[in-house]
């Protein structure tokens, strides 16, 4: 007996995200650092005709009004109506990219500063060497980039893939992310990419496995973190011992090959590749003076000033005058033109909203960390996280975040990262609020004053921060250690 089918017809809305091609450009220029931004200008001179180098040109001349009247014959027809926005005299912008950030006096002499090589930079080394498609290659980057200081991913693919799709206007499925995260976890050193501090033991255990050869403790190490990870974490041998029913001294030998293991991959290949001689061009200049007072500004000395091309602006005027003779080549022609003023006019505001967001950003972290600028004093750090400059400024925190990545800024006291003045707030029992950075001080002072013929332990420690007045969980004595590179106690005798 036959069954009819049905088909039921339903309607759904739902709320999409999309960025614009200009809030997809602001946000990639604001990502830029000084020297970069340069290189993106300069090819974007290359590339665009109609955007050329040099100084404001405040002539006026018939031009402009005659323009002006050709572009308001054009609304009436209906024929290029937007055409009027660049044959007025503000068809060069009337801002400059260098003049209006000079501080007082002299400019400052800029600080050559070594830096130690990213290992950000050097895992994109590795994947320019591999064969990927255009797609693979971006979503592999941008997971480059989502890693934290220990080379480890912190953030869930399925954020990561509404990143993608809200920033950066990339769809990227699960499973395209898990391909390219494949990828990194790849490369050199073993365990960059993990998301967990399990897999990162288990990515440098199966890079050890060599074809073809059987390995009994290897086999043992990797069962081990597999099957009793949080027997290992507590230290827990004897239920380990039980659990895998195997000896002390198997337990013992396999225990101590993984205590060899890396928990923090990113940090040490930093560590490995030492100092070179890459210059650190700062992108902002602050200055302190002795009133107290402090002066800000982008170091945009290298950085092109930006304007319309006259050339273009004449061809549009020729045009626009023989609009009712035009052939379709000429029309064409036409429409080549406004395309091209179109991306130039969108490139130079695109310049100037990064330099009013980064200019925004910069006076924001100056407000709040205010005593630091006037003294130099690090312990004058106040906690400060990302979430305080979005709402003093009322940006978004992504935006802040975009600013604060891969910045420098040059003061009275030397070169500082961004991302320096940014750390956890921590509440002592008298209520007062310190930065973690200042804690993880003290916590040093402490082992530095240490018998080293009986160095602290991470409970002994903690338990002198409390007498201090600093009630720390031991897991987090042992956080802040790693943080310091200072080994566990037995390693520091």
């Amino acid at each position: 007996m036959a069954h009819g089918s049905r088909q039921i017809q339903s309607q759904a809305q739902q709320q999409i995200q999309t960025l614009s091609p200009q809030q997809i450009l602001v946000v990639k220029l604001l990502e830029l650092p000084a020297v970069e931004l340069e290189e993106r200008i300069h090819a974007e001179l290359l590339e665009n005709p109609a955007l050329e180098q040099g100084s404001e040109e405040t002539t006026t001349d018939d031009y402009a009004e005659s323009s002006l009247a050709e572009s308001t014959s054009d609304a009436d027809t209906g024929d290029y109506d937007s055409l009027g926005d660049y044959l007025t005299e503000d068809d060069i912008p009337d801002y400059k990219l260098q003049e209006n950030n000079r501080s007082r006096g002299e400019q400052p002499e800029e600080i050559p500063f070594s830096d130690v090589t990213s290992f950000y930079e050097l895992l994109r080394q590795q994947l320019r060497e591999r064969n990927l498609s255009e797609h693979q290659f971006e979503l592999t980057e941008y997971l480059i980039g989502s890693l934290d200081d220990d080379g480890l991913l912190r953030k869930s693919l399925e954020s990561i893939s509404d990143e993608l799709a809200i920033y950066v206007g990339i769809n990227a499925t699960i499973e395209e992310l898990e391909e390219a995260l494949s990828i990194i976890q790849d490369f050199d050193p073993p365990g960059l990419g993990a998301r967990n501090l399990q897999e990162c033991l288990l990515i440098q255990l199966r890079r050890k496995w060599k074809p073809g050869k059987l390995n009994v403790l290897l086999m043992l190490q990797e069962q081990i973190i597999t099957e009793c990870y949080e027997e290992f974490t507590r230290k827990h041998w004897d239920k380990i011992a039980r659990k895998l029913n195997i000896d002390e001294e198997c337990l013992a030998e396999a225990i101590e090959e993984i205590t060899k293991l890396n928990p923090r991959p990113g940090a040490s290949l930093g560590e490995t590749i030492g100092r070179n001689m890459q210059q650190i061009v700062p992108d902002f200049l602050v200055e302190t003076y002795d009133d107290g007072s402090i002066n800000i500004s982008l170091n945009n000395r290298n950085v092109p000033e930006l304007r319309m091309s006259r050339d273009f602006t004449v061809m549009v005027e020729e045009h626009t005058k023989n609009r009712s003779n035009q052939s379709k080549e000429s029309r064409d022609a036409m429409m080549f033109l406004k395309q091209k003023m179109d991306a130039a006019q969108g490139f130079i505001d695109a310049v100037k909203q990064r330099q009013n967001t980064l200019m925004t950003t910069m006076q924001a972290i100056i407000d709040l960390q205010r005593p630091f600028f006037l003294e130099g004093d690090e312990s004058l750090l106040r906690p400060m996280i990302l979430k305080d400059v979005a709402e003093r400024t009322g940006l978004d925190i992504s935006t802040i975040s975009r600013v604060s990545n891969s910045k420098y800024v040059q003061t009275n006291y030397g070169i500082y990262p961004l991302k320096y003045f940014f750390s956890d707030g921590y509440t002592t029992d008298s209520g007062e609020e310190l930065s973690v950075r200042e804690v993880r001080r003290i916590l040093k002072e402490c082992i530095d004053g240490e018998n080293k013929k009986k160095p602290l332990t991470d409970d002994e420690l903690a338990e002198i921060l409390k007498e201090k007045g600093y009630p720390i969980a031991r897991r987090t004595i042992a956080k802040y250690r790693q943080q310091l590179n200072i080994p566990v106690a037995r390693l520091r005798r």
